[in-house]
């Protein structure tokens, strides 16, 4: 339940100086609902509150001590290269039992962090300068986190960027059609499934022998990066998906939102469209970041994660509308369906392009070799 007198009453629970007569809804995120509330102190910083989304985070105390582990971490390399860990990297507010997250009468949970001040973010990256700087803040936020073993997180989704699993769970939903959808997107299926054994790369024991796991982001749309006024990196934000994962992965997920130069959601597909200096622009900068760890066969399964993820974004969309939008959070009746068609239009894209996409690739890491 968020009424306001229920978030007056959140916001009391945590260890601030919030001004809840400031309220206001922030953001865009697709699961978790977020609010902004200013500083009562003058010259504090202002808040986020953020309810979270306990039916697809389903383990909010494993989720938050990926979090406090991750952002300690992340602290501790900033400052030790000399930087401002309290502007670079988020802070969590602990409530006043101690705990980074609150769990209200009703049910429904919740956490607090500092809003930092003088940053914006990009739902459409439209110049090379933002793509580099979003390179530059995802690849450096994986070489931070290189020397973090894998295992050390939990598995807050399980199976998350697993093609197999949400090609299943696409086939439960077809055969379920519980509001009877499955006429209309047939065409979208019908590519979809043509493409299914390919798109499995990640799943084939061979490649999972040669991939090292690394904690990764799993989350890395280009909205997730805070730049400042001058359009340079900052801070990665969105840390609920910290676990473990395959860089491509990242990287994929990143071209996926970064080289599209229409929105996710672009009701006419004609405007998506690679835009491939963005693509040289986020890849030359992510690659100078992490070559000094990133191995041969990590590099060669990047170009497998700029396909992987974005057909299997359609799958998720295509299977979300089947069940009747249960999952992501819509704007107006057919969204998960005007999303899933406009991300197979990019993944054809990206098809398409994909030698000239991994010889650019290969061409940048001669580089660092």
């Amino acid at each position: 339940m968020q009424s306001i007198d229920n978030i007056i009453q959140v916001t009391r629970s945590f260890h601030c100086t919030a001004n809840t007569a400031t309220l206001k809804v922030f953001g865009s995120g697709h699961i978790n609902n977020t609010f902004w509330l200013q500083n009562e102190l003058p010259g504090g910083s202002p808040y986020l509150l953020q309810c979270i989304n306990h039916q697809i985070f389903t383990d909010v105390e494993k989720l938050t001590e990926n979090m406090c582990r991750v952002i300690s971490h992340l602290k501790q390399k900033v400052s030790a290269a000399g930087g401002d860990p309290d502007k670079e990297v988020m802070t969590l507010i602990p409530g006043k039992d101690g705990k980074y997250f609150y769990k209200d009468e009703y049910g429904s949970y919740w956490r607090m962090a500092y809003f930092l001040e003088n940053t914006k973010t990009y739902d459409i990256v439209s110049t090379q300068k933002q793509a580099r700087q979003a390179g530059i803040a995802f690849g450096r936020f994986q070489q931070m986190l290189s020397d973090m073993p894998a295992g050390v997180l939990h598995e807050v989704i399980p199976d998350f960027h697993n093609a197999r699993k949400r090609l299943q769970a696409l086939d439960m939903a077809i055969a379920n059609d519980p509001l009877h959808r499955l006429k209309e997107v047939s065409p979208e299926i019908d590519y979809v499934k043509r493409y299914a054994s390919a798109m499995l790369y990640f799943e084939q024991p061979e490649q999972q022998s040669k991939l090292p796991k690394r904690v990764t982001h799993n989350d890395t749309k280009c909205n997730n990066v805070l730049l400042n006024m001058q359009d340079e990196a900052q801070c990665v934000i969105d840390l609920d998906t910290v676990m473990d994962g395959y860089l491509a992965f990242d990287f994929g997920d990143a071209i996926r939102t970064i080289i599209n130069k229409a929105a996710e959601d672009e009701a006419n597909i004609e405007n998506v469209q690679l835009n491939m200096p963005l693509f040289e622009a986020y890849t030359a900068a992510y690659l100078k970041e992490v070559a000094g760890f990133i191995t041969p066969e990590e590099t060669a399964s990047l170009i497998k994660g700029v396909m992987v993820l974005p057909y299997t974004q359609t799958v998720r969309f295509l299977t979300d509308y089947l069940n009747g939008d249960t999952y992501y959070k819509v704007k107006f009746a057919g969204h998960n369906l005007q999303r899933a068609r406009a991300q197979l239009q990019l993944f054809k894209q990206l098809y398409a392009n994909r030698y000239a996409l991994r010889k650019y690739i290969e061409n940048e890491m001669r580089n660092y070799r």
